[in-house]
């Protein structure tokens, strides 16, 4: 794949600010936009891209567990969130994934001071790259390209890769 993850992005103004602010991106966007609500589009089991499989630690394809929602200001999507968690993690550390539904992910992990985040990646994605055909559906103009993060949390020592895809109502 010709996406690639990066330990910095290239790129200035207004949206490098939003893709490499530290801290919770849900606590950001609800002082961004009193209207922030999440719109949960799908959670159930899926197959990793090829480049999740080594921050999952997978040697081979197996069925994990895939959240994908929406955060959005009132009805305008902001950013596309995509998080996988091997099954075994959603018996185990991760088991509160399971009864999110539309409450925002960002808040569980920066709450909980026994979950570490590593530090984030960052990848300008295009239509090679399933996130951004997942992401571009919630909009109606999608650019050509689109930036995206992505980090690796930890709790107990099992791994659950989020990635959020920037979207154009955000700029």
């Amino acid at each position: 794949m010709s996406n690639l993850w990066l330990p910095s992005p290239v790129l200035t103004g207004r949206a490098h600010g939003w893709l490499t602010r530290p801290g919770s991106l849900t606590a950001h966007l609800r002082q961004h936009c009193p209207a922030f609500n999440v719109l949960r589009l799908r959670q159930g089991l899926g197959q990793p891209h090829l480049d999740e499989w080594a921050p999952l630690q997978l040697v081979r394809p197996k069925r994990v567990l895939v959240r994908e929602v929406l955060l959005r200001c009132g009805d305008t999507p902001l950013v596309f969130a995509h998080s996988i968690t091997a099954l075994e993690s959603v018996n185990g550390p991760w088991r509160a994934l399971a009864g999110l539904g539309n409450r925002p992910l960002g808040e569980a992990l920066f709450l909980n001071p026994r979950i570490t985040r590593e530090p984030l990646d960052y990848c300008c994605i295009d239509t090679r790259h399933p996130l951004y055909r997942a992401a571009v559906t919630a909009v109606p103009l999608a650019p050509r390209q689109l930036w995206a993060r992505r980090a690796r949390y930890l709790l107990d020592g099992a791994p659950l890769l989020v990635s959020e895809v920037f979207l154009p109502g955000l700029s």
